[in-house]
């Protein structure tokens, strides 16, 4: 060895090299200038010779094997004036087998002071621009740049397909205290696949998928693969300038029906092939137009970020940075979102920031302590769900939660998140038994860093992007849970209305006769839909495990059950509150919901289904075209009873207000298999009221038993307050048409039925 050489290498980090735990590669590999020489460091092992050549190639010096173990080699040149500053190595594995690359030791980190500064104070919102793996040119030479924050790791290396999975290779510097490792491998383009290989403290060696990566492969791999989210074209400018100017209080007041689905089971290529999926390109056409004939305004999406699992729906994600695989690239999955939004459709993903799964490849124990999850068992893990949870009150933590959120919002524009399992996140004993959760500092169940990240997430989206909206998935009754943050509320546009499901589902599952002993399920939700901004849903969660269909839930012989579900559909329709339905109940699905299969869509051969299905479009069309049931969804003026107290029949009715006097809206229902010939109720005023939808119709697949003429709503002989009116204000109802009912009308009212009468509001 040159004695300059000899005496600059330093043996601490050829030691830390041997074990296998340097961070600090840089100070040791790459070009050094020392002592009047330029000094040339490169690891190769297995390399028969080294050389150092110009870019050009015109210069190549060959460089001293330092230490075979370890494959090092060297090489000194005396400094002059033009240095060798911008060199390649030239390697030789055998005569048949020599490679040139640049020196991945002789580029400066990207990642600046700054960065770790915002990422440490939880504040670098674009920290996905930095983490990951990233394909771009730098000096001239292309490849790419690695970056993972691994605070208690010992060392980190890159390895793929590139280096052979070789942690030798391309060992990554630590930058500074900040936990974060980088490193630009020159050579490296889109396509390769890469994990990072982890040797923690105990010196175990752990190999990890990018938490920042944008793409992996398709199960049961599980590696990262290096991909560019740059160079889609997108065509939604219009609708995005739109989109972005919507303030909360103009989505309150806008049309929201929502199609839930679950891309690998609406349609399937191949019925019995686990892996039979359409792209999400062939989906972008086929659902997109289904959407625009069937009415919806959105769709929500079922765990579209990679996950390990297809049984966990994607409800345990293992890469929260990448659409999964298994419909296609996320170029591909930008198609899909463009096709929503040139159909005016808006696109909600399902995200979970709640808990993550412990598969070895995933977030938890990533560096070999807990990183990602509480170090303390007690709060850091779902017993009953088999999952961690996540440190909330960790800042890097909470930036790569918000940022995520961010992500999906400014790389795939998407138009608002529902977040899984809040309730999960604001109650440290959730599903957890006694002795078993440990409670905050002033001995409560409630989680104060889960509330201070909900206040950090809907602060920063209401700031940045006021047009996308989070919407929770709370089941609890959690004060301000639609409330602004800077009003002491938690923050979210909407949250979904878990208790009227409930209730109502209840309700609807009871025989006919014992309806009328639990006529405060019905209506007690409409006590309450004032205190939150509410989605009514019936999801996915509704239709597995045990829990049957919903045409399975109702009871009776098969044709009440389709006439009960018709009934139970219209109650939703006409409840205030955006709605919600998932996949495969618009046409009464009968089996319940598995991912393994696709939709039964031979159903809609059949009448009954065919009939639902089409009262399904028609409720959604009125939805879309009747104000009524969407405007004053949050106000005392939207709604009001006409007749809530007769359960001993079991019927309901009230009003539907929108914009104006024009197209209000009655609804009359019979949950029970009696007809009311003669059914007379409350109406809001006099006048003409025209039946719109009978879901007794022949058309959707009942016997015909419709109101074909206009009705007559005539002054009642005794104009008495009864004990059942509003307590609607009477000075603003009457500005839409709301005073204290003195009329009544007399229709036909089929059993099992939902009826529904337009008029327009006459003083």
């Amino acid at each position: 060895m040159n004695e300059v050489l000899k005496e600059w290498m330093n043996a601490t980090l050829i030691e830390e090299m041997d074990e296998g735990v340097l961070n600090a590669p840089q100070d040791l590999l790459g070009m050094h200038m020392y002592n009047g020489m330029q000094l040339f460091v490169v690891r190769r092992p297995g390399a028969e010779a080294v050389w150092i050549t110009s870019v050009k190639g015109d210069k190549a010096y060959e460089a001293e094997e330092l230490d075979c173990e370890l494959g090092l080699f060297g090489l000194e040149i005396k400094a002059k004036t033009k240095q060798l500053k911008d060199y390649r190595v030239r390697i030789q594995y055998s005569p048949e087998d020599v490679i040139e690359i640049a020196d991945p030791y002789n580029f400066e980190p990207k990642i600046t002071d700054f960065d770790s500064y915002i990422f440490g104070e939880g504040k670098h919102y674009k920290i996905f621009d930095k983490m990951g793996a990233h394909v771009e040119t730098v000096n001239g030479v292309r490849g790419t740049r690695f970056a993972v924050w691994a605070p208690d790791a010992r060392s980190v290396s890159v390895v793929g397909d590139f280096n052979m999975w070789d942690g030798r290779l391309h060992t990554m510097r630590l930058l500074g205290p900040t936990g974060i490792y980088e490193l630009f491998v020159p050579g490296v383009e889109e396509g390769r696949v890469y994990k990072y290989q982890i040797t923690t403290r105990s010196k175990e060696m752990l190999y990890k998928t990018d938490p920042y990566g944008n793409y992996a492969e398709f199960r049961p791999g599980n590696a990262s693969v290096i991909t560019s989210l740059e160079g889609y074209k997108w065509n939604d400018e219009s609708y995005m300038q739109k989109h972005e100017t919507k303030t909360r209080e103009v989505r309150e007041r806008s049309p929201m029906n929502i199609y839930e689905v679950h891309l690998g089971s609406w349609k399937k290529r191949v019925e019995d092939d686990d892996n039979g999926f359409y792209s999400y390109r062939e989906l972008a056409g086929m659902l997109g137009d289904y959407l625009v004939e069937m009415g919806y305004t959105h769709i929500e999406l079922m765990g579209i970020s990679e996950y390990p699992f297809d049984g966990s729906w994607g409800y345990q994600v293992g890469c929260y940075y990448a659409p999964t695989s298994r419909y296609g690239t996320p170029h591909d999955f930008m198609y899909f979102v463009d096709e929503m939004h040139k159909r005016e459709i808006e696109v909600i993903l399902d995200w979970v920031p709640a808990h993550f799964p412990r598969d070895a490849h995933c977030l938890g124990n990533f560096d070999g302590r807990a990183v990602y999850e509480h170090p303390d068992r007690r709060r850091g893990e779902h017993p009953d769900w088999g999952t961690y949870i996540f440190n909330y009150g960790r800042l890097e933590i909470q930036n790569f939660l918000v940022a995520n959120a961010l992500f999906w919002i400014e790389k795939f524009h998407i138009d608002g998140l529902r977040v899984d399992a809040v309730a999960s996140m604001l109650y440290l004993d959730y599903g957890k038994q006694d002795g078993d959760w440990l409670p905050n500092k002033d001995g409560g169940n409630e989680n104060y860093e889960a509330v201070d990240f909900l206040h950090h997430l809907n602060r920063v989206m209401d700031e940045m992007h006021p047009g996308a909206y989070i919407i929770a998935e709370e089941s609890t009754a959690w004060p301000g849970v639609t409330r602004k943050v800077q009003e002491g509320g938690l923050g979210f546009s909407f949250k979904w209305n878990m208790g009227w499901m409930n209730d109502f589902l209840e309700y609807m599952k009871l025989d006919p006769y014992f309806k009328q002993f639990h006529h405060d399920q019905l209506c007690f939700s409409l006590s309450y839909h004032l205190t939150e901004k509410y989605i009514l849903v019936l999801s996915h969660d509704e239709v597995v495990h045990g829990k049957c269909s919903l045409l399975n839930k109702m009871p009776g012989l098969t044709g009440d059950k389709y006439a009960a579900l018709k009934a139970a559909f219209g109650f939703m329709y006409g409840h205030p509150g955006k709605k919600l339905l998932f996949m495969g109940q618009e046409f009464a699905q009968q089996r319940e919901w598995s991912e393994m299969r696709s939709l039964d869509w031979y159903l809609l051969e059949e009448g009954p289904h065919q009939g639902i299905h089409r009262l399904i479009k028609d409720f959604n069309h009125l939805y879309l075209e009747n104000s009524s049931l969407y405007y004053n969804d949050s106000d005392v003026i939207g709604f009001e009873w006409m007749d809530c107290a007769r359960p001993e029949t079991s019927t309901v009715a009230f009003v539907r207000r929108g914009k104006t006097k024009r197209k209000q809206l009655l609804f009359i229902l019979n949950f029970t298999p009696v007809a009311h010939e003669k059914y007379r109720v409350k109406a809001p005023c006099g006048g003409k009221f025209t039946e719109i939808i009978n879901s007794d119709d022949q058309k959707y697949g009942g016997q015909g038993r419709v109101n074909s003429t206009p009705i007559i709503a005539k002054k009642k002989q005794v104009a008495k307050k009864g004990k059942n009116s509003s307590s609607v204000s009477k000075i603003k109802a009457a500005e839409l048409g709301g005073k204290s009912p003195e009329y009544e009308l007399e229709c036909y009212l089929p059993p099992l039925s939902v009826v529904v009468l337009e008029y327009d509001y006459k003083e």
